[in-house]
């Protein structure tokens, strides 16, 4: 048997999603919840690694094993993590290999004061910000590119190009969010988008510039690496969801 596993958290408090000696990450809490319903040691495989402080509101994982009670996990789960949907998944079901894309969201709180409740949940931004070039950029990035310029230059990664199906800002107020979906994403790709994205809506950076950083660019060309406490995992995509 094989099961699904739908799940939000909160990643201020965690050192991300994968499983780290002396560390407090969320595979470690999930797999302990679920050997101690199941009486023995279960594996997870996840969608989408999360980085420290990352949160997540669509993750999916999987197990070798049967499906239990959601009610059951989430009374095991801390505060900060809480399964949606545990169910039967088809034979041999890999929340990772099988997933056909990955959805996220990073959250900026554009206001000249902060917010109490947006704290740890968006990037305050208080400077100047140019919501038309944020759209303009966006606009740029779906289809395929070279994001070597988004990505750490010590990386394990041996392929750069990514195919973007969706890049956008959405605007309420003042809260924007940038979605995005891809067939799969680089460390720290998105927020190093966030990051150079909202130079050229300063107007430290011209448009024409990130556009040329989309054609495998030195990570040095790039800009800052936004927070992480910013940006959500949002969804993943199956052939049936």
């Amino acid at each position: 048997m094989t099961a699904r596993l739908d799940l939000e958290y909160d990643g201020l408090a965690f050192y991300g999603w994968a499983r780290q000696a002396g560390q407090r990450t969320v595979q470690a809490e999930v797999e302990a919840a679920l050997s101690r319903v199941l009486q023995r040691e279960i594996p997870l495989t996840v969608a989408g690694r999360t980085d420290r402080g990352v949160h997540a509101t669509g993750q999916v994982a999987s197990y070798e094993g049967p499906a239990v009670r959601a009610e059951a996990l989430n009374a095991l789960l801390p505060p900060d993590v809480a399964v949606q949907v545990c169910s039967e998944a088809p034979e041999g079901f890999d929340a990772r290999k099988d997933a056909l894309s990955r959805s996220y969201r990073y959250r900026v709180f554009a206001s000249r004061e902060r917010s109490a409740f947006e704290a740890g949940r968006a990037l305050f931004w208080p400077r100047r910000l140019d919501r038309d070039l944020l759209h303009a950029c966006a606009a740029l990035l779906p289809g395929k590119h070279d994001f070597t310029a988004f990505t750490p230059t010590e990386t394990y990664h041996h392929r750069f190009t990514r195919n973007l199906l969706l890049a956008r800002w959405v605007e309420d107020g003042d809260a924007l969010a940038f979605e995005i979906e891809a067939d799969s994403f680089m460390r720290h790709m998105n927020r190093v988008l966030v990051g150079t994205m909202l130079q050229v809506a300063q107007g430290r950076r011209a448009l024409e510039e990130f556009a040329v950083l989309l054609d495998g660019a030195h990570r040095r060309d790039a800009g800052p690496t936004a927070p992480p406490h910013g940006l959500y995992l949002t969804g993943v995509r199956y052939v049936r969801s």
